[in-house]
């Protein structure tokens, strides 16, 4: 009976809680509404600030006491954010499709559930949708920690003139997916895109080193492979499985538990400083001795700290190449602005591709 009492008690406790949330989300729904009145008397058209976004999951993240850890709770924030925005106005952003990708689970992860998400068929399709105001975001991958740089977006930021307004990283988790006609003791093709079979090489060597591996556009698209066929089997995530009602008949079978893919929002306005942000840039060198050490020396120079250098052919000369640059800080900071003003000195061509707030989730 004590038992009973107590539980009687807590939970009267929690449904009281719950009413007191209730009403605070309500609260802030409220003002988002009046937020965006505010803007429309004056003009202003930038309802999603991601610079705002970040300052306010930062927060989130520092006065967080527990018990929920840091991300679980900011990931709750995110989506009562992403609510609330959408009663101003929904935010509609392209993601590298079909449905069921990792590119939707990123989308997801940093506009929440309340955005409208489109899958399209290819980057640059993803970029052309942005650039022509089809959407108002998009969502591309740019890094593998296994497997490097995600080339056709790099190139496709060469012609472009969008701004990079975000990033978001995303823990990969590969799964062996099977359709309700497999027989799973008679996989001959196994379907991915080719960064998840390079990603689960060593898996694949070890447990179906005679299976045909077949690349395809897209994890999801493996994953619609695999339903009506008896033979095959897809790599492709959660989301994938959950989409296309598929069953895991090995999970986790990345061979780097720390794999991870970066992604870039892309959009078309500069961002404001968030406080702890990240920039990117274009280079192009002039092929001479000594030019990649007088392009870094700068950063050097003034203790900008670099995050990443790629390289890239150029498209306007055989031999010649272009340098993609990371590096933490923001543009409108005296001293990186400084660097950057030394560089375009430097260097044949420079363009900034963007400032925007590190991934905080």
């Amino acid at each position: 009976m004590a038992k009973e009492n107590n539980l009687s008690r807590l939970r009267e406790q929690i449904d009281a809680i719950d009413d007191q949330i209730l009403a605070l989300i309500s609260e802030r729904a409220s003002c988002a509404q009046q937020v965006a009145e505010v803007k429309r008397t004056e003009g202003d058209a930038s309802f999603y600030r991601p610079e705002r976004e970040a300052q306010v999951l930062r927060h989130v993240m520092m006065k967080n006491q527990g018990p929920l850890d840091n991300e679980e709770m900011a990931r709750l924030f995110r989506e009562i954010m992403s609510a609330c925005l959408a009663l101003e106005q929904p935010v509609k952003v392209a993601f590298l499709g079909p449905e069921g990708t990792f590119t939707q689970e990123a989308a997801l992860k940093h506009f929440g559930h309340s955005a409208l998400a489109v899958p399209l068929g290819a980057i640059d399709e993803v970029f052309r949708e942005v650039a022509a105001g089809a959407v108002n975001y998009g969502v591309v991958p740019v890094e593998n920690s296994t497997e490097g740089m995600i080339n056709h977006t790099l190139d496709t930021f060469l012609d472009s003139t969008l701004k990079i307004c975000g990033e978001v990283e995303l823990r990969i988790h590969h799964h062996l997916l099977v359709g309700p006609n497999t027989h799973p003791d008679r996989i001959t093709r196994i379907y991915s895109h080719a960064q998840s079979l390079a990603q689960c090489r060593q898996w694949l060597d070890a447990h179906y080193p005679k299976a045909e591996r077949v690349a395809v556009s897209s994890n999801a698209d493996a994953a619609k492979r695999v339903i009506g066929e008896w033979n095959s089997a897809a790599i492709a995530g959660d989301m994938a499985a959950e989409l296309y009602n598929l069953q895991k008949l090995s999970e986790k079978i990345e061979d780097r538990p720390d794999n991870s893919t970066r992604f870039l929002i892309i959009g078309r306005d500069a961002i404001p400083p968030s406080g702890d942000d990240k920039t990117s840039i274009i280079a192009a060198v002039r092929n001479e001795p000594g030019a990649l050490h007088q392009l870094l020396e700068p950063f050097h120079r003034q203790g900008v700290d670099l995050t990443r250098v790629e390289t890239r052919p150029s498209r306007t000369g055989k031999w010649t190449y272009v340098f993609f640059i990371d590096f933490e800080g923001h543009c409108d900071n005296p001293k990186v602005a400084e660097v950057l003003r030394e560089v375009a000195s430097i260097v044949a061509d420079l363009r900034v591709l963007g400032s925007y707030p590190k991934a905080v989730l």
